[in-house]
């Protein structure tokens, strides 16, 4: 496949434009797709955890011989900490020669950087990304022209027009389907099932080549809570038919058994899945979705996906943010909602984003190259670990949508910092002399960032008093376990801090209502994940897993039933609450397979129920 693009732009020069993420040959490189809202692209990512990656190889079609000059759009990561050159260090190869500058090392945005020129025969040419150092080097896309200083718009809507035009995609296509799901982790997946069960075509939308979200072996994070449990223990059986049998959080990649999910979907003749590809906008018909817009994390290819019913389970509130639907970032105040673990004032702090990781014993003396980028450490504040989990958490304080890749790139500074700290400098160090880092996250497993509001807002009261409501749902068993910045950390790392601490408030299990799942001002969005209606501190209960997947049942079953009779998901309230019911008692999950080999990482202090769930 020819990656480059010729045409001529205003100026009148030529000039050849590659998308890093659509190399042939990504070699070591891997394609980084969290922050394309942001920075307009996925890019290309070095992720050697210190050591150089493999060469990203393509194949470019130059117009005619001559002198081309090579800018590539990049970004020098750890500026924000430093002013020092940034680690990220990669070449350019074109036509068999390796320009000299160093790229991704200076800077302090995403920017163009001149690579160099070089001179290049007609026809057939290849480019390739040489990585330098392992650590992090990013590169978005190249630019080469004949013309000196000719430069593509820095970023906004000008780079976004400009890409669109370079690349000469296509206008996006219009596919219809009965319902569309945006967000391929555990809540998206038993969403798009339960619905195709209900006899509804299905369109299924994932980022990322593998299904999962927190719970894949990108992001390592195991399932949790229980699930088949009243008073509408049907729901979560299917969890039995992908879960994985090995608990475990930063666990080797193998625990979290990611072929079972992709055969959960793939067994479903009712469901698209639309793997690679980004929800990047909505059309909408007064306060209905009308199509969600996707497009290709690789490619740029896009589609239009038509359908009268829509749920997200993005996590981050993607499609209602674009809708227009209400929502909410950050900590309610103490008096609004009457809770007690809630802070004093409203403030914009949520729980954090974690990079996990771990090292493995080589038998050998092992090195580690230095690494110190504006966060100091020494023997008095280093983390004296091997591995770090789900407590090295990062971006508190920051916007968890806004700052996203700061908060990723935060986690991995400080494990990279901590890691040369231990191997170099640290006097008594035997522990680590053998020790290579053996697997370092770079997708953030996200806990929070937007909310989105239903019908009804769950709060803290509902919980600690089991209120009754009459369209309880799934339930909820995990403690209210709300993260917060770790105070050793906070005294050792001000303001800067990396990792976390929770108190677990142990609850009863507790029945959430039905309105707590779709939109109060989006007439037919539904919504599943840790971004359903709750406040802050509800969240901290109905966030893990095993209770996002038997939400994401709930949706599905709302929507074959909004399907079945044409109506929204608030009239399944008011209209068919009873048939839901009769649903959610007996589950759409296949009545074969054990559970007790996924009995793991339940809550260990499960209070007794009361003396009813109340359910009628």
């Amino acid at each position: 496949m020819l990656l480059s693009v010729l045409c001529t732009i205003p100026a009148g020069a030529h000039g050849i434009w590659v998308e890093a993420e659509n190399f042939n040959d990504k070699g070591g490189w891997v394609v980084d797709q969290q922050f394309m809202d942001l920075m307009g692209s996925s890019y290309l990512l070095a992720h050697g955890m210190g050591k150089p990656v493999a060469d990203a190889v393509t194949e470019i079609e130059v117009p005619q011989d001559g002198i081309w000059h090579v800018y590539v759009r990049t970004f020098n990561w750890t500026s924000p900490w430093t002013s020092a050159p940034g680690p990220g260090k990669f070449r350019v190869k074109a036509g068999g020669r390796t320009l000299k500058t160093d790229l991704g090392i200076s800077g302090s945005s995403w920017e163009w950087q001149y690579a160099g020129k070089v001179r290049l025969k007609a026809g057939k040419n290849e480019l390739a990304l040489s990585d330098q150092t392992g650590f992090e080097g990013r590169c978005d896309a190249l630019w080469l022209t004949d013309e000196e200083g000719n430069v593509p718009p820095a970023g906004g809507d000008a780079l976004a027009s400009f890409r669109r035009y370079m690349l000469g995609l296509p206008e996006p296509d219009e596919r219809q389907y009965d319902f569309v799901v945006a967000g391929g982790g555990i809540a998206g997946m038993c969403a798009a099932v339960a619905a195709a069960r209900m006899g509804c075509k299905v369109a299924l939308i994932n980022d990322r080549p593998v299904l999962g979200g927190n719970n894949s072996a990108e992001v390592r994070v195991h399932l949790g809570g229980y699930s088949e449990v009243g008073p509408n223990e049907g729901l979560g059986r299917m969890i039995r038919e992908f879960g994985h049998t090995r608990g475990g959080n930063a666990k080797p990649a193998e625990f979290y058994e990611d072929e079972k999910k992709q055969a959960f979907i793939d067994s479903e003749e009712n469901v698209t899945l639309y793997a690679c590809y980004r929800a990047v906008d909505v059309r909408m018909d007064g306060s209905r979705v009308a199509a969600v817009l996707v497009r290709h994390i690789e490619t740029g290819e896009e589609h239009w996906l038509e359908a009268p019913l829509f749920s997200d389970c993005t996590g981050d509130g993607t499609i209602g943010y674009l809708a227009g639907a209400d929502w909410r970032m950050g900590r309610e105040s103490r008096s609004e909602f009457g809770e007690s673990f809630a802070p004093e004032k409203a403030d914009s702090l949520t729980m954090g984003a974690s990079i996990q990781w771990y090292s493995k014993d080589a038998g050998h003396r092992t090195s580690f190259p230095e690494f110190s980028y504006g966060v100091e450490f020494n023997d008095s504040n280093c983390e004296k670990v091997t591995m770090g989990e789900w407590k090295w958490e990062t971006g508190m304080n920051y916007d968890q949508i806004k700052d996203a890749e700061r908060i990723r790139d935060y986690g991995l500074l400080v494990i990279y910092s901590n890691w040369s700290w231990l191997k170099n400098h640290r006097k008594d160090n035997a522990k680590w002399q053998n020790r290579d880092l053996d697997w370092v996250g770079y997708i953030s497993g996200k806990r929070e960032s937007r909310r989105l509001f239903g019908d009804y807002i769950l709060k803290q009261d509902d919980i600690d008093k089991n209120v009754f409501h009459e369209d309880a749902s799934f339930t909820t068993t995990w403690a209210i376990d709300l993260h917060f910045p770790d105070p050793d950390n906070s005294k050792k790392f001000p303001g800067a801090e990396f990792k976390a601490a929770t108190v677990h408030n142990w609850i009863y299990p507790y029945a959430v209502p039905y309105r707590c799942l779709y939109s109060r001002n989006v007439d037919n969005l539904f919504m599943a994940g840790r971004n359903i209606s709750t406040t802050h501190v509800a969240l901290g209960t109905t966030r893990v897993m095993r209770t996002t997947g038997m939400m994401g049942e709930v949706v599905g079953m709302a929507a074959g039933l909004c399907s079945r009779y044409g109506c929204t998901p608030r009239e399944i309230y008011q209209d068919h609450l009873g048939e839901l019911k009769a649903l959610m008692k007996k589950g759409l999950g296949k009545e074969d397979g054990s559970v007790e080999s996924q009995r793991f990482n339940l809550p260990n202090k499960l209070l007794d129920k009361p003396k009813t769930f109340m359910s009628e």
